[in-house]
């Protein structure tokens, strides 16, 4: 069982910065891929971002590649997201999640996902 906790959302003006953590427990947090997703009003819950167990690769959906940044570190079994140069569009509700092995821009292959943290930026 992993546990995830998201924070570090907030209001932004555009062209702004936020950078989101996510917490896990467990002890096996290396085994799992991480993957940030986010989900605006109305809409699906979309890709964002993954990074693999050992964080050597990183995909990024190309309407963040260049602005957003994933990390982890696997000894404080955190992941964070930088996100760069931020636009209204990006305004949503960003869930981070856990993969077991490989991840995935498919939400529904995650096996556990945090309650989400707001981010919102305005014009």
């Amino acid at each position: 069982q992993v546990q995830l906790v998201e924070s570090g959302g907030g209001l932004v003006q555009a062209g702004g910065s936020l950078r989101l953590s996510c917490a896990a427990s467990g002890r096996t947090f290396s085994s799992y891929a991480m993957g940030w997703f986010r989900q605006a009003p109305g809409s699906e819950r979309l890709f964002v971002a993954h990074i693999s167990g050992s964080g050597d690769y990183t995909y990024y959906a190309d309407s963040v590649k260049g602005r957003f940044t994933i990390s982890r570190d696997n000894a404080k079994n955190t992941v964070d997201l930088q996100m760069n140069t931020l636009k209204p569009e990006d305004t949503a509700v960003y869930y981070c999640a856990a993969k077991l092995y490989s991840g995935s821009w498919f939400s529904n292959l995650y096996d556990y996902w945090g309650q989400g943290t707001q981010v919102t930026v305005s014009s």
